[in-house]
């Protein structure tokens, strides 16, 4: 790895901070040569403090430290991106990010999907919302549904239209979701439970 440390008169570049299985970014940092290498050798992530003026390991008196998963190199050789396995939260404030965002997996769009559906539920408007109409309808009506989505989706698996099995796919995946929150948990809870599943 060929960081162009000499770029900054300080002989620093920014080191961002990135969770490796959220993808969320924790904190941003600077290194010089000394703190990179330390970083490679001990498997803990340090920094040059500009405020101590010496090598910092984050963690080293709170042990909340940064466990080096991974380091990449931007195209001009000047930043590093740096994927780490976090123990407690980054921040010296207590939070788990620097920006005091909660460090949780997202879905993207789905986790968007599920936040329309809470609102939904919570502004229930069983005229004009589909999902707050099925709600009020009880837990049973809900679960009934994807009951039947699921049946669609294996009557479509064994046509020969993919786009019929897309359509009910998604139909079913809206469903579950809707059961998720029905039951009160949201698809990280199932998440947890598959990653609890591995070996």
């Amino acid at each position: 790895m060929n960081i162009d440390f000499n770029k900054n008169k300080d002989g620093l570049v920014p080191a961002i901070i990135q969770d490796a299985i959220t993808k969320n970014v924790l904190m941003l940092g600077y290194m010089n040569q000394e703190a990179f290498n330390k970083t490679k050798e001990t498997g803990l992530v340090t920094f040059f403090s500009r405020t101590k003026q010496r090598l910092w390991t984050k963690g080293e008196e709170s042990g909340n430290v940064l466990n080096l998963i991974d380091m990449k190199l931007d195209c001009d050789n000047d930043t590093l991106l740096i994927s780490v396995n976090p123990k407690g939260p980054t921040c010296h404030k207590g939070s788990d990010t620097c920006w005091n965002l909660e460090n949780k997996e997202s879905f993207g769009f789905i986790s968007k999907l599920e936040n329309t559906i809470t609102s939904r539920i919570e502004n229930a408007d069983t005229k004009k919302s589909y999902v707050a109409s099925l709600f009020a309808k009880g837990i049973n009506k809900v679960a009934q549904k994807v009951g039947e989505e699921a049946v669609e989706v294996v009557i479509e698996a064994k046509d020969n239209n993919d786009d019929l099995f897309l359509e009910e796919s998604a139909d079913l995946l809206f469903h579950y979701l809707m059961l998720l929150q029905a039951k009160g948990f949201k698809l990280n809870d199932v998440v947890d439970v598959l990653k609890s599943r591995q070996k």
